[in-house]
C-alpha cells in the first residue's frame, strides 16, 4: 500500500533516542524527508543520521523544547531548508528512573519531568501551528498531522512516577483540544496520539534484563511479548499517512500488547527468557 508520504516533510523531536530514531528509519523508507531534533545527544544523532543511506533527504536540527523561541526556530530552520513541514511527531521527552513516592519525589525532578515531556510537547505543537499557519496547507490535498508519543503511565498511572504519569497524562486534552484547532488551518489537518506500553529502548533495556520485571510487565498483557522501537515507529507512520489514516483524528492508538489493569497470566505461566527473545525477532 502506497501511504502517500514521498517527500512529505515529517519533523521528529527525540530523534537521537531508540524511539525517534526508529519512527526517522520508518518515515524514511516511505520516501519522506525527516527532520530530526535532538538536544543533549545532538552530535551523536548527527553522526548517527551521517551513516544512513538516506541523509541527503533529511536534516538535523537542535533546540531545547522546553523554550518556546527554540522551538520555533526548529520549525524554522526545517521550514528554510524544505520549504515547509508536513507533519511532526512530538516524541521528545523523559522517564525517571527512580520509583519515589510523591512526597519523596524532590521538586527539582517533578518540575523537570513536567517541562521534558508536557511542556515540550506543548511548545512543539504551538511552533508546529505556526509554520503550518505560515505555509498554508498544501495544495494536493494531504493534510497536516500531528502525533504525540503518550504512554500507558497517563492512562493507568505508574506508582513511584507521577511526575511521568501526569505528564503524559495531560496529553490527552492537547490531542483533543488541537484536533478542532488544526482545521482552521488546514480543513484536512489531523492531530492523534501513539501510547506505548514497555519499549525496549536503550533506556529501558536495564530493567527488561530482570526476569522479575518482564514478568510483572506481562502479567497485564494478552500478548506476551514487549514493543520493539519499530512497533511504536509503524503507529506513527500509520497515523500520518494520508491513505491510511485521512480521517482519523483525536484518536490515542495504544501498542501495548492488549494491555489493561487487570491480571491475565500468572507468574509460572510466563516465560521470561522466551520474551526477550521475540524482542531479536523481525
Amino acid at each position: 500500500m502506497d501511504l502517500q508520504l514521498q517527500e512529505h516533510v515529517v519533523l521528529i523531536t527525540g530523534a537521537s533516542g531508540g524511539i525517534g530514531r526508529a519512527v526517522a528509519e520508518a518515515f524514511a523508507a516511505e520516501g519522506a524527508r525527516p527532520v530530526l531534533h535532538g538536544f543533549r545527544r545532538f552530535d551523536a544523532l548527527r553522526e548517527w543520521l551521517a551513516e544512513q543511506p538516506w541523509q541527503e533527504r533529511a536534516v538535523a536540527v537542535r533546540a531545547d523544547l522546553t523554550q518556546a523561541a527554540e522551538a520555533d526556530a526548529a520549525f524554522r530552520e526545517a521550514a528554510e531548508r524544505f520549504g515547509r513541514v508536513d507533519a511532526c511527531v512530538a516524541n521528545a521527552g523523559a522517564w525517571p528512573t527512580t520509583d519515589l513516592p510523591i512526597d519523596q519525589v524532590p521538586e527539582e525532578r517533578l518540575r523537570g519531568t513536567v517541562e521534558a515531556n508536557l511542556w515540550s510537547a506543548i511548545w512543539t505543537a504551538r511552533a508546529f501551528f505556526g509554520a503550518l499557519r505560515r505555509s498554508g496547507p498544501r495544495a494536493d490535498g494531504r493534510g497536516a498531522t500531528l502525533v504525540f508519543t503518550g504512554s500507558t503511565a497517563g492512562r493507568f498511572g505508574e506508582r513511584g512516577r507521577v511526575d511521568y504519569s501526569l505528564s503524559k497524562a495531560a496529553l490527552y486534552g492537547l490531542v483533543r483540544s488541537l484536533k478542532n484547532e488544526i482545521v482552521a488551518l488546514d480543513p484536512y489537518g489531523r492531530v492523534n496520539m501513539v501510547e506505548p506500553g514497555w519499549t525496549a529502548t536503550a533506556r529501558a533495556l536495564p530493567e527488561l534484563s530482570k526476569p522479575e520485571t518482564v514478568r510483572r510487565i506481562v502479567r497485564t498483557m494478552p500478548v506476551r511479548q514487549i514493543a520493539r522501537p519499530a512497533d511504536i515507529a509503524r503507529a506513527m507512520v500509520l497515523l500520518c499517512s494520508p491513505a491510511a489514516s485521512r480521517h482519523i483524528s483525536g484518536e490515542v492508538l495504544t501498542v501495548a500488547g492488549g494491555m489493561e489493569g487487570r491480571v491475565q497470566w500468572e507468574p509460572e505461566q510466563i516465560d521470561a527468557a522466551a520474551v526477550r527473545r521475540r524482542l531479536d525477532e523481525e
